[in-house]
């Protein structure tokens, strides 16, 4: 069940005066991946093929995250009128494929895949927060508020669901451990960054991962502070098991911080060789 409804947002509200030009290339990549939604709910329903109470809940986060996407699309389409949400999702549908066949976890087990998707609304429930508190625009702070919080419950729905199986299965920790850091090891993969490529640059011009993954992640990670990390970190240790607020989080999130610095330093720099037509708003002029 939704908890809001697209046209409940303020658009009236929209001020592009206050538009941030590194945002809003994330913000239309991040349309495209949230939109696909049903795709992963028919993968998810695949793997839990005899477990009606998880396909319910699967149908009702599809309708969620689809929302997320239709909700940034608008937004992106406010922030540069010349661009087309429908078009450009069509482009990454035909391109960026999963396995809605499938009848059993690419992670190996139940438990795996539901520690996996915890892992994904951690990262995005950060995200989102962290973009929340970043722009200064105020229907897109309003936008990402809310789908951060949605990010949130989905958390919590995923790890009841991975209780109920880990008591089945009974992954020891290091199977956990393994599975929770494949998945964060993913968010460098092809979804985000053929994501950014049909969001933002020109149809035309042929896909490199190298350069997408580094115009994607050279701006989102310029937006996280120490305490979004620190934050997601003990969703991560809840999700494997650990305890979340105890000091190994707090050294496991200083450790990240400094490895996000880094990597952001590493895709900034790549960013700026970039010889490729960069994302911008000229169309909007």
């Amino acid at each position: 069940m939704k908890h809001w409804r697209v046209e409940q947002v303020s658009w009236d509200r929209f001020d592009p005066s206050k538009l941030d030009p590194e945002i809003v290339p994330l913000v239309k990549a991040a349309a495209m991946v949230e939109r696909n939604g049903d795709d992963y709910a028919l993968y998810l329903k695949g793997v839990f093929c005899d477990d009606p109470d998880f396909h319910r809940a699967a149908e009702n986060w599809a309708v969620e995250e689809i929302q997320h996407g239709d909700a940034l699309g608008r937004w992106g389409e406010l922030a540069d009128p010349g661009w087309n949400y429908a078009e450009a999702f069509g482009r990454y549908r035909a391109g960026y494929k999963i396995d809605i066949n499938a009848d059993a976890s690419i992670r190996g087990s139940r438990t795996g895949e539901l520690i996996a998707r915890c892992m994904v609304e951690t990262g995005t429930s950060s995200y989102y927060t962290a973009l929340a508190e970043a722009t200064e625009e105020p229907v897109l702070k309003e936008v990402c508020r809310l789908i951060a919080a949605d990010e949130y419950r989905h958390f919590k729905l995923f790890y009841d669901h991975m209780k109920r199986y880990l008591a089945r299965e009974d992954l020891s920790f290091l199977q956990r451990l393994k599975v929770a850091a494949g998945r964060i090891g993913e968010s460098e993969d092809d979804e985000l960054a053929f994501a950014f490529h049909c969001s933002n640059e020109d149809p035309a011009t042929p896909y490199s991962h190298d350069r997408c993954i580094a115009g994607y992640m050279g701006r989102a990670m310029n937006f996280y502070r120490f305490r979004h990390i620190e934050r997601g970190m003990g969703m991560v240790f809840k999700s494997i098991g650990l305890e979340p607020r105890g000091r190994l989080s707090v050294l496991a999130a200083r450790g990240a911080w400094r490895l996000l610095c880094w990597r952001r330093d590493r895709f900034r720099a790549s960013l700026r060789q970039v010889t490729a037509p960069a994302p911008a708003l000229a169309r909007a002029a």
